[in-house]
């Protein structure tokens, strides 16, 4: 296998956008999952490079979060899914039998595409993971869901609500509090299923801001239908189709100079 960042052809960046190499968080390489008989993901090899927003896009049905998916393991839920290839997370196998995937997930964020709290108070919510992972204390409770409702840019608004049900939040309100849930165990990793789709552009606004101030913390991968998003947000950007990792490189470029006829085809509207 070549070096994780200097692979040739367009699947991994050589620099990043600062012109210094990139360290890597996430490296997968020749990854192929089928489901059943059908075939969803081909040969991909890429990595996601630490404390950088990587973005993946293309059509519906390409394999975006379904590649998403298994960086956290949870295509393991699914039945007669097979996965060949490798994905490493700092370094280490994340599809090593002997991994426990509770600590992997506890590493690997997710927030989904529609906000999904749990009907708690929203100080529960938020200190629902940290709780099952033994924090047991009020005082650190209280510091964690401070801490991590003040990063997900929700504390202000809520700080005298605690107790209140999070399904009386608004849509963009439910959507950071997940955001916040999901990092109260600091995890290495966040990842990001179409987080703004369901959400107003004052809302999308506030969760574009927020993942650009929380890449100084986490590693941040998300998929989007929305071109102008992965533009404005991402450092990087990969374009799916049909279950192939078609081009990977920093976003600027991928956008402004396209090495693969079909990414250039798809920027500028010809398909999808």
């Amino acid at each position: 296998m070549v070096g994780p960042i200097q692979v040739a052809a367009s699947l991994n960046p050589k620099a990043g956008p600062s012109g210094i190499m990139e360290t890597p968080m996430v490296e997968i390489d020749r990854l192929s999952l089928w489901y059943g008989e059908k075939q969803a993901l081909r040969d991909i090899s890429m990595s996601v490079p630490k404390h950088r927003i990587t973005a993946y896009i293309g059509p519906s049905g390409c394999g975006k979060t379904t590649l998403l998916r298994c960086l956290n393991r949870m295509n393991d839920l699914i039945d007669g899914v097979r996965i060949a290839g490798t994905i490493r997370l700092g370094g280490t196998d994340i599809y090593d039998p002997a991994l426990d995937v509770t600590e992997l997930r506890k590493r690997v964020g997710m927030v989904f595409q529609r906000s999904n709290p749990f009907p708690k108070s929203i100080f529960e919510n938020v200190a629902y993971g940290p709780r099952i992972l033994g924090a047991k204390g009020r005082a650190d409770l209280d510091g964690i869901v401070e801490r991590s409702l003040r990063a997900a840019a929700l504390w202000e608004e809520v700080e005298d609500r605690l107790g209140e049900s999070a399904l009386a939040l608004s849509g963009g309100q439910q959507q950071r509090l997940c955001i916040a849930r999901a990092i109260a165990v600091e995890p290495d990793v966040l990842l990001m299923d179409e987080p703004c789709s369901a959400l107003d552009p004052i809302a999308t606004a506030k969760i574009e801001e927020l993942m650009l101030d929380l890449k100084n913390s986490y590693t941040i991968v998300i998929v989007t239908h929305n071109m102008q998003q992965a533009a404005r947000v991402s450092d990087y950007t990969g374009f799916m189709l049909l279950g192939e990792l078609v081009e990977f490189g920093v976003t600027k470029e991928l956008f402004t100079n396209p090495r693969d006829k079909r990414t250039e085809d798809y920027i500028t509207g010809r398909f999808g």
